[in-house]
């Protein structure tokens, strides 16, 4: 499986945020929003990645976009991990079923049972502009990706 490609539709979804509430697909019409998939929480390029996101968050706000990260973590594992690195970017638990919503984004690391490293942008329209995947979980994306892909829109 690979990662949805630009100009096709969101796929149907069910997340939860930290406060238990459902994010479904209908939560992404209206904006701009990247959906940041990491693998784990607590880990350490996960750690710098959302670091990194969060020094320029203002920035991707003033373009424009809403960045929210998804792990299979637990909502509670995401919250902790969100509150140890100070961030304010919003986690969404892909717990239960565990990988459903990566798995339709094409980015489930089956043996891994995590998300691959991956970015996904998906316009006011419910359909997704711009998507990247690393080689491999190392891969740290920098904010760079994101800037030019919003650029590009």
């Amino acid at each position: 499986m690979s990662i949805v490609e630009p100009g096709t539709p969101a796929p149907d979804f069910k997340l939860r945020r930290e406060d238990y509430r459902r994010f479904t697909r209908e939560d992404l019409v209206g904006k701009t929003t990247v959906l940041v998939f990491y693998p784990f929480a607590f880990s350490a390029v996960c750690t710098d990645q959302l670091n990194l996101y969060e020094e320029v968050l203002d920035q991707f706000s003033s373009q424009g976009a809403t960045l929210y990260g998804v792990s299979c973590d637990s909502t509670e594992a995401q919250r902790a991990f969100k509150e140890k690195l100070g961030i304010s970017i919003e986690q969404l638990s892909d717990w239960e079923p565990k990988g459903a919503t990566c798995r339709a984004f094409g980015v489930y690391h089956e043996k891994g049972g995590m998300p691959q490293r991956a970015l996904v942008m998906i316009g006011p329209d419910g359909v997704v502009q711009w998507s990247w995947q690393g080689e491999h979980p190392g891969v740290l994306p920098g904010a760079n990706l994101i800037f030019d892909a919003l650029a590009a829109r």
